[in-house]
């Protein structure tokens, strides 16, 4: 019998899975990362989220019986999975189990800054009755300029382009030959000549650590709404502010922060800077706690298809 080991909590429905197929699953989720180590003799697979850094240094202490090292998630950031490839260990992920959720709160946040949806309820609530100004924008006839089309890109996508006269231009560095009706593949030059919103949709690597920076900004045309669902240290947060500040930038949907925890639970630092400050205070601003892939629906899909990957692949 194959053993898994769990060191972060899932659905229980990834373990109801997993032992229907005749697996081993042991919790380790209660224990620390060293006592982790001393407790994974005879495991064939781990599944984690993102509770820490599976890298060359832990995966050098793996049993020689590790055969798959699975991510409940999309992002592979955690895991060196390169170093892990070339030791013979394969790895893998869930990425469709949360694309519609994220597609679907990339919308709700983009739809909430436009019509002021949260400023609004608020002052309802203290009593404050203010139409003229909370005065809303459209979505429809405005160009959305996507980065990354992957599971939820194309998922943002598909939602995006059902809205009257929108327009829906996608750039993927690494995919070509997917326009179809008002999506249209473009390069990045044109998203920053005609997109009102971007939105990105991108693993974190060295390559897009950064990516939307000043300059970055600063070649867009018009001012524009950003939304960043895919990981903080994408977007340079110091000029995201002055991008603010200066109008460039109309307004932000933030589900990720260069400021988060490693593990995604919370922020790094108590005494956070002056910049982020400046976005709490931002009316145009909406910050979530990464949860845009965080649906009830998408908790059971991620089980599923990840419980399917570590079957298949063990065989």
């Amino acid at each position: 019998m194959k053993t898994i080991a769990l060191l972060d909590t899932v659905h229980p429905r990834f373990t109801e899975l997993i032992t229907k197929r005749g697996f081993h699953i042991v919790d380790l989720t209660s224990f620390d990362k060293e006592e982790i180590l001393s407790r994974l003799d005879g495991i064939h697979a781990l599944t984690i989220r993102s509770r820490f850094q599976i890298d060359k240094d832990f995966i050098d202490r793996m049993p020689s019986t590790l055969q798959v090292i699975g991510r409940y998630g999309s992002g592979m950031e955690n895991i060196d999975v390169a170093y892990a490839t070339e030791k013979g260990i394969r790895c893998v992920h869930a990425p469709e189990g949360n694309r519609q959720a994220v597609a679907e709160h990339a919308l709700g946040m983009l739809l909430s800054v436009f019509n002021n949806l949260c400023k609004a309820s608020a002052e309802v609530k203290s009593n404050q009755w203010k139409r003229e100004e909370n005065r809303g924008e459209e979505l429809s006839g405005k160009t959305v300029g996507i980065i990354g089309y992957g599971n939820t890109g194309s998922a943002f996508a598909r939602l995006v382009s059902t809205f009257p006269e929108v327009k829906v231009l996608v750039y993927d560095k690494y995919k070509t030959g997917f326009s179809n009706g008002n999506i249209i593949e473009t390069n990045e030059y044109r998203i920053q000549e005609e997109a009102d919103i971007v939105s990105l949709h991108i693993p974190l690597t060295a390559e897009t650590t950064h990516l939307i920076n000043s300059r970055w900004i600063y070649r867009m045309h018009k001012p524009f709404y950003l939304i960043n669902t895919s990981r903080g240290q994408c977007v340079d947060t110091h000029s995201l502010v002055e991008g603010l500040k200066s109008g460039k930038v109309l307004g932000a949907c933030l589900d990720v922060l260069e400021y988060e925890k490693t593990s995604f639970e919370g922020l790094e630092q108590e005494q956070l800077p002056a910049d982020f400050q400046y976005l709490v205070q931002h009316p145009k601003v909406m910050i979530t706690p990464h949860i845009a892939g965080w649906s009830f629906q998408s908790h059971v899909k991620l089980a599923e298809i990840l419980a399917q990957r570590i079957v298949e692949a063990l065989k």
